[in-house]
């Protein structure tokens, strides 16, 4: 059941991905990089690094998934499951601190095995880089999305670098 609700959040995750990537993409070539506003330009560029946290998020997820389905297989060689079958695994076994169990941490993304001694440990079916990129790419898009805001509202009260914004009148205060 785990593993066909983790393929659907892969679905959703991939779908969102692309109408991230489409959206950040068609704010930027909408006039040209360089006819665009600051705050569209920047915006876009957040859409584009969402795009990319969720790509690589949905990625690491199809790592999980995979040990899922190898965990739930069943079946003669199946305990302990093959995904918690790292280096050491067997002396584990053997001086009573086996492993009986596994969980999926969804943040920071992992698949942990658990063992009778109340410890856990992380496997390697979510690739390294993973959750950094997907911190660096979050991290990307909420700096620009601010950013976006913090031009707006700049330009908004009239304090643009180009002197854009509302005119006042003369003598107004």
């Amino acid at each position: 059941m785990l593993f066909l609700l983790v393929m659907l959040l892969v679905v959703v995750l991939s779908i969102t991905a692309c109408a991230l990537l489409g959206r950040g993409c068609g704010s930027l070539a909408e006039k040209g990089l360089r006819r665009t506003s600051l705050p569209k330009a920047l915006r876009g560029f957040a859409s584009i690094s969402g795009a990319g946290a969720v790509a690589v998020y949905a990625w690491g997820l199809l790592g999980v998934a995979g040990a899922i389905m190898e965990a739930e297989d069943g079946g003669t060689d199946s305990a302990p499951n093959r995904a918690c079958r790292t280096s050491g695994w067997l002396e584990r076994e053997r001086s009573g601190d086996g492993i009986v169990d596994y969980s999926v941490s969804w943040a920071p993304l992992d698949y942990v095995c658990e063992t009778k001694g109340g410890g856990s440990y992380t496997t390697d079916d979510v690739p390294g880089y993973v959750n950094p990129a997907v911190v660096g790419f979050g991290l990307a898009a909420a700096g620009c999305a601010i950013s976006a805001g913090y031009v707006t509202e700049l330009r908004l009260r009239g304090g643009g670098a180009r002197g854009e914004g509302e005119t006042r009148r003369a003598g107004a205060p």
